[in-house]
């Protein structure tokens, strides 16, 4: 009777099990929800989906002017001023606008660029009259000349590899080249360097061993790879908004045709987090971007998604560090792999880079830009236990990872000259007081901006700075013609990011500034900021509504 009865109990008890299980599942499942940034850039596979939905509009030439319903005067003051900078665009860049227009035909990236510098409902009639060159001829101190003679001050950084300044990589390249010019490019062999390069690397990073690879992407994989293979996990966590590289599993969201299905995108300083961390079992290692310090939880800024005043930018120091610290500890408890991600800022921040800056070390630290001298690299660091890449109690269980041109002996030339430059004097003076310097540079900026009642302002980290507004307007992105036309070098993503090198003096500065304050003024005196009252809540819900509502126009 008694075996009867647990019979009969049996079903109810695997159902009772099955359920157990069930809403355990479930409760992990909402932790990790809950642990998400409410925005799109928390929720990745949303973004993505809501991305293909978007219908392309785009406003003909009186709309372009009036698209937040600025009455008609204000839309012939923007008119006007377009006019006008159109007439200098087209006398002052003709030759540089010219070759662009010409390798735009089959440089599929300059299409990309030049498409999206700005929101896809003005861009058409933005490259048609204010059409950027993209080539240049020359550059010396913190000015690059382009083709028509125009000197401009730099503050694109070369997307992050201008650290020194141009004429410093220039001489750190020719001092590589000279070193291996005997050996010239033969690959696969080292030439002495990489010992030299592999040594300074420990170092600095104060880890065990090096890798190295051929872009900064490149060695992010490897990272994350090693991490995987070494913990025996499949899912890496990124933060909201971070950038690790372009491939699959760093960029889950828009941009990737493919879903990342073994990534977690996590809220960045969320103690809802923290507690993801420590209690999922899944977790090989965790990626840190310590840029994201200066717009935690937001995509790098570009002017092309700037639909209204709502980006947010502001660094704090403190509260970064003791969150990176946070991170370390749970992540020695539980066995994930600490990787900081220093591509980007290198050694911005510090000698030693963010590791030294915020005090904390990672179990691996990427490196790249700047660290080649010039010249293109990706560099891993990490403690031996996590960077053996074989088993010695099982031979054929490796983790490969090669590359042809890894190792390249100008590419290491061109790093043992950057190293050896960073030891001396002269480049240890240029972080003396480095953070104070900038942030008091940021802050006459802002003063002066204030105090001439324009709704500009910026933010930084060190000699990363983003551009913000202070009054809801939905044409801010006008700010970045205005100041190439006043002599400025930026980056296709116009005002989000301006990088200096550490070279600019008190006078170089101060001319950058009299020439962004400068364009600020020509964008006020053309009503570009002077459309009715508005928020930004109130932008965007009227940009929604022109979604729907060319959604709902019949095709055909």
């Amino acid at each position: 009777m008694l075996n009867t009865g647990l019979g009969v109990l049996a079903p109810y008890a695997a159902s009772a099990g099955a359920i157990l299980a069930a809403l355990v599942k479930g409760r992990a499942r909402l932790r990790l929800s809950r642990a998400k940034h409410p925005s799109l850039t928390g929720h990745v596979r949303m973004a993505r989906r809501i991305a293909t939905m978007i219908p392309f509009y785009e406003f003909d030439e009186a709309g372009f002017f009036d698209s937040d319903d600025a009455p008609p005067e204000v839309a012939a003051r923007r008119r006007d001023g377009f006019q006008r900078l159109a007439a200098l665009y087209r006398e002052r860049f003709p030759r540089s606008v010219a070759l662009t227009a010409e390798a735009r035909a089959g440089l599929s990236d300059l299409q990309f660029t030049s498409a999206y510098r700005v929101p896809f409902q003005y861009s058409r009639h933005v490259r048609e009259h204010l059409p950027t060159g993209a080539f240049l001829e020359s550059s010396h101190g913190v000015t690059v000349t382009d083709l028509d003679g125009n000197v401009f001050y730099d503050v694109t950084g070369s997307y992050g590899v201008n650290l020194l300044g141009n004429d410093t990589y220039k001489a750190l390249i020719e001092a590589g080249v000279a070193q291996v010019r005997d050996l010239g490019p033969v690959l696969g062999a080292y030439h002495p360097v990489v010992a030299d390069n592999v040594r300074r690397l420990r170092a600095i990073s104060g880890l065990d061993e090096v890798s190295f690879h051929m872009s900064g992407t490149e060695a992010v994989m490897q990272a994350v790879r090693l991490a995987r293979y070494h913990t025996g996990r499949s899912h890496l966590v990124r933060f909201s908004g971070a950038y690790h590289g372009w491939w699959g599993d760093v960029q889950p969201g828009i941009g990737n045709p493919q879903p990342a299905r073994e990534t977690y995108t996590l809220n960045d300083l969320s103690d809802r987090t923290l507690h993801v961390l420590r209690t999922r079992r899944d977790i090989a290692c965790v990626l840190v971007n310590p840029l994201q310090a200066l717009h935690p939880n937001g995509a790098a800024p570009s002017d092309s998604s700037l639909v209204d005043s709502g980006r947010k930018a502001g660094f704090d120091r403190a509260a970064y560090a003791e969150w990176l610290r946070r991170l370390r500890e749970i992540c020695t408890e539980r066995g994930i792999v600490l990787i900081l991600d220093e591509v980007f800022l290198g050694f911005r921040l510090a000698p030693g880079g963010a590791q030294e800056y915020f005090g904390v070390r990672g179990d691996m630290v990427t490196y790249g830009k700047t660290l080649g001298g010039g010249l293109p690299v990706g560099v891993l660091c990490g403690r031996r236990e996590v960077m053996r890449r074989f088993r010695d109690d099982r031979p054929g269980d490796v983790c490969f990872a090669r590359g042809t041109f890894n190792s390249h002996p100008y590419v290491m030339g061109a790093m043992d000259a950057f190293l050896r430059h960073m030891e001396t004097p002269a480049a240890r003076a240029l972080y003396d007081g480095l953070e104070d310097t900038w942030d008091a540079r940021a802050a006459a900026l802002n003063g002066r901006l204030e105090a001439e009642g324009l709704p500009v302002r910026v933010a930084n980290l060190s000699t990363v700075w983003t551009v913000l507004y202070t009054r809801p307007a939905r044409y801010n992105w006008m700010l970045q013609y205005y100041l190439r036309a006043e002599g400025l070098a930026l980056s296709w993503v116009g005002t989000g990011r301006l990088i200096f090198s550490l070279n600019f003096t008190e006078a170089d500065f101060t001319a950058v500034a009299d020439r962004f304050v400068a364009a600020a003024r020509a964008m006020e005196r053309d009503g570009w900021w002077a459309g009715p009252d508005a928020t930004n809540k109130g932008i965007r819900r009227r940009i929604l509504r022109e979604i729907f509502a060319r959604r709902r126009r019949p095709s055909g």
